[in-house]
């Protein structure tokens, strides 16, 4: 009995103690993550013997400080998951601010909660525990990290694709327009060729953040090229500006979050002529 409190506390300090300073290459699921939820996993096989060693240490603890029994509903394995629970999240909190790139600290957050909340629904036993509730809170808190992405990457991109100081006196403004498309291919191009190099391995997520992204903006560049594609001069100055088609980004975007160090220096040879 002693020895499972142990191992239990040896999981909490090890915890507590991982501080290490660097970031997780691609902002993927932290080692710290993969070796706690596998811990839990397996403890939870044991979850009724570990049940009574946990209540009557909590017992004993209680006689010596003279607190109030606790309520007999309440597990005292499953608070202790819950503790532990606390302790990962709030340790991959503290990660995610190691990255420079916000949207890449975001993109760890949904990889470690996706791993955490498939692992708690693949295991009937650690499901049980920590209950449909506290995956809802968390599938939502997912949500929000891949809104803040979408916000923090794309809704930049999203910016030149606008109407504003395009037009003067109902004429297109040219250099402008040269100098908005300029933009969108350099920062497309940034964007691309970084986030190649993010990885997301759950093929779920990464589908669901590839096609979140292609629907915001593969209608807004079609719209853009089909108001203002037209008055570039068909030859050297619409291939000078007009760097992609929408099948092209399309395809780039469909490459993001591989981990793929070499495909940034591949993309432009992939483009379609």
């Amino acid at each position: 009995g002693e020895t499972a409190i142990h191992i239990f506390l040896d999981l909490e300090n090890s915890i507590k103690s991982d501080s290490s300073k660097t970031p997780v290459p691609g902002g993927a699921v932290h080692p710290l993550t993969r070796y706690t939820m596998n811990y839990l996993k397996y403890s939870c096989e044991y979850k009724d013997t570990l049940e009574q060693v946990f209540k009557s240490h909590s017992k004993m603890e209680q006689e010596e400080d003279d607190e109030p029994p606790a309520k007999s509903g309440d597990s005292a394995f499953a608070s202790q998951l819950m503790r532990i629970m606390e302790l990962l999240d709030g340790n991959l909190e503290a990660k995610s601010k190691q990255y420079k790139d916000i949207p890449l600290s975001c993109i760890f957050m949904m990889n470690n909660g996706r791993y955490i909340v498939q692992k708690i629904k693949g295991s009937a036993e650690i499901h049980e525990v920590m209950g449909d509730t506290w995956c809802r809170r968390r599938s939502s808190e997912l949500r929000n990290y891949h809104k803040n992405y979408q916000r923090e990457t794309w809704g930049k991109l999203l910016g030149f694709l606008g109407h504003e100081g395009l037009m003067h006196n109902g004429k297109i403004v040219k250099p402008n327009l040269k100098e908005r498309f300029k933009s969108f291919n350099a920062t497309f191009d940034e964007i691309h060729k970084t986030q190649t190099t993010w990885v997301v391995n759950d093929e779920q997520l990464q589908s669901e953040l590839r096609v979140s992204i292609t629907a915001v903006m593969i209608p807004a560049y079609r719209a853009f090229m089909a108001r203002f594609g037209q008055y570039l001069d068909p030859g050297r100055q619409t291939e000078k500006y007009v760097k992609y088609q929408p099948e092209d980004i399309e395809d780039l975007i469909d490459q993001l979050f591989d981990g793929n160090t070499s495909s940034a220096s591949a993309a432009t040879a992939k483009r379609r002529t």
